[in-house]
């Protein structure tokens, strides 16, 4: 493969997806900060109600984590172009030869990122320079949580498939080294956190450089999906929950 087109199709990938998503919520970060009180006394609603009228919101919600899915299905289509024998599901470790390893080692990743993560994210709203995140919508119905666990998984599987295996190993293809590789993967991670402040964009720069040694160390992504699933279904579902014992 001449390095031209990979080339070209990361830069396309990025700007259709996550790249596209650390643009604007760089824009985001600037606009927040240029309001009144700062970063500080903004809020960023991670999954917040697409409609006031039930039925509306439910459909909108599962129109945006069905499609969320194709960017997904486009990487590994294009992956799967490579002039390789093996399969993009083996050679990205997302397939289920190791079931009992990733869940073990998404739970151990999960310990590992989740207080960093809660660190960070603290010290930026005692310095004022992280929003509040607000992980669930005002409005809330019976399917809400069913909701917010499959925007978790949707989540994990779109970025970790996406910034780690695939960006990752496009720019090994291309002759980057491994740090650098997984430097670049990681501050792409922190740039479409920046909506929510300075402190995200560091506690997630952190996960991704963790996420990236992992899977230049394995080479598997299915540990990486399962420890983000399971790191946003804690803030979801467990924000909902105390909201509603709070309420």
């Amino acid at each position: 493969m001449s390095d031209r087109r990979p080339k070209v199709e990361v830069w396309i990938v990025l700007a259709l997806t996550l790249g596209q998503s650390g643009v604007y919520a760089l824009v985001s970060l600037i606009r927040k900060a240029t309001l009144p009180g700062g970063i500080g006394n903004q809020t960023a609603t991670l999954n917040g109600s697409q409609d006031y009228r039930e039925v509306f919101d439910l459909v909108y919600q599962v129109l945006d984590l069905a499609f969320a899915f194709v960017p997904v299905a486009l990487v590994l289509y294009l992956l799967s172009l490579d002039d390789v024998r093996e399969r993009v599901s083996h050679r990205l470790g997302l397939d289920r030869s190791r079931p009992g390893f990733d869940l073990l080692s998404g739970v151990g990743l999960l310990a590992l990122i989740g207080i960093p993560g809660l660190a960070f994210y603290g010290l930026g709203r005692l310095l004022g320079i992280t929003a509040e995140i607000v992980p669930a919508p005002d409005l809330t119905y019976w399917w809400t949580g069913i909701m917010l666990v499959l925007a978790a998984i949707k989540n994990a599987v779109l970025e970790e498939v996406i910034v780690v295996g695939y960006l990752i190993t496009r720019l090994r293809q291309l002759r980057w080294g491994v740090p650098a590789a997984i430097v670049a993967a990681a501050v792409l991670r922190g740039s479409y956190h920046l909506y929510q402040g300075v402190g995200p964009f560091f506690g997630n720069l952190v996960m991704g450089l963790v996420f990236g040694y992992w899977f230049h160390r394995t080479g598997r992504v299915m540990p990486l999906v399962v420890a983000h699933a399971l790191i946003d279904i804690v803030a979801f579902v467990g924000y909902l929950t105390l909201a509603d014992t709070l309420g």
